[in-house]
Formats: structure tokens, sequence, C-alpha cells
């Protein structure tokens, strides 16, 4: 077993199934979208569009890196999955739309288009793609969602301060500092499996591995 493989299998363990991890996702962004309201303050409302967005784009990258790949090497051909990539670049568009426009209705009307696209295309993954997933990748679930933890926090890592801070404004203080927990607990465990691996690497190798 190689050290990719290693770390995969280690942070498995402690990983949901990809499946149960894109609905995480899903749940996390709606949550944001139902927090903004007409009467949320300014800077409340630019958290939600912060957090949403660098979510929304996480999660988008996560999918076509990981999922979808998954999916058609299982042979899944299925108008849901040849749209959901043009849908990822619909939702990308609107978030640069979003991040040009300085609050307002401007704002209003861009979260608003941007939640209509997102609706769609949860509905559309969660009622086609995942149980099509837990149908024909049923053992290799796990697998898949660890390797979307791993990239995750590689993704996430440049961005800890915005989430910190996006995530501490967008919800209950309790809800954000167990956001904020959860996440720097998962980086915590990938820097102790990579730190384990290079003092494992650092050790000579005994007669049996060097006959395997």
């Amino acid at each position: 077993m190689n050290a990719e493989n290693g770390t995969t299998g280690r942070i498995a363990r402690f990983s949901p199934s990809i499946t149960n991890m894109i609905r995480l996702d899903h749940t996390h962004v709606l949550a944001l979208f139902r927090r903004y309201k007409p009467d949320t303050s300014p800077r409340r409302k630019s958290a939600l569009v912060a957090n949403a967005c660098l979510a929304l784009e996480v999660h988008a990258q996560l999918e076509e890196e990981i999922f979808y790949p998954a999916l058609r090497a299982a042979g899944v051909r299925d108008e849901v999955l040849e749209k959901s990539v043009p849908e990822h670049d619909e939702m990308r568009r609107l978030i640069g739309e979003l991040r040009a426009t300085e609050g307002g209705a401007g704002q209003d009307n861009g979260f608003r288009s941007l939640l209509r696209v997102v609706l769609h295309h949860v509905a559309d993954e969660e009622t086609v793609l995942l149980p099509h997933a837990e149908e024909i990748l049923s053992d290799e679930l796990g697998e898949l969602g660890a390797r979307m933890t791993k990239r995750r926090l590689q993704l996430l890592q440049p961005h800890l301060g915005e989430v910190g801070m996006t995530t501490a404004q967008s919800f209950p203080i309790a809800s954000a500092l167990a956001a904020v927990g959860a996440l720097a607990l998962g980086l915590a465990a990938s820097k102790a499996i990579r730190g384990r691996q290079r003092g494992l690497s650092d050790r000579p190798l005994s007669k049996a591995a060097i006959v395997d």
C-alpha cells in the first residue's frame, strides 16, 4: 500500500460517504440562503454571501474532480450528469457578479438568482445522481468520501481566516464554533497523518519489507 492510499484509508475512518458529504454541503448552503432575509443587517448579508460563494465553489470543484468522474467510470450516462458542469459554470458566473456587487438591491437580486440555480441543481442531484451512486458505487462510497475530505482540506486551507470570520457572522455562535471546530479537527488529523507518514518514511526498511 503506497503512502497516498494509506492516507486515504486513515481519513476514511473519520469521513462520511461521498453521497452523505454532498448532502451535508447542500444542507449547509441552503441554511445560508435561509438566513438571508430582507431585514438582515448589511454586514451579515455580506458574510452570508461570502460563505455561500466559497462553499459552492469548493463543492463544485470537488464534484467535478471526484464525484462525476466516478459516476462516468461506473458507466452512468444521464442527462442530469451531463448538465451538472454547465450548471456549475452558471453558478460561477453568478458568483462572479455577486462579488462585484456592493450590497443593496443588486446583491439581494443576485443572491436570489443564485438560489434558484442552486435549488434546481440540488434537487437533481438528490433525486437522481446520489441514488445512482448509492446503487452502483456502494463499495466505493467510503473511499470516495475520504478522497473528498482530503481534497476539501487542501482547497479550504488558504481560506481558513475567511471561513472562520464569515461562519461566525452567518450563524449563531454555538453553530459557528461547531463548524469551525470541525474544520480545525479535520486539518489537525490530516497534519497528524502526514507527520506520522514522514516519521515512517525516515525509518530504515526491514528485510521483510524489502522482500515484499
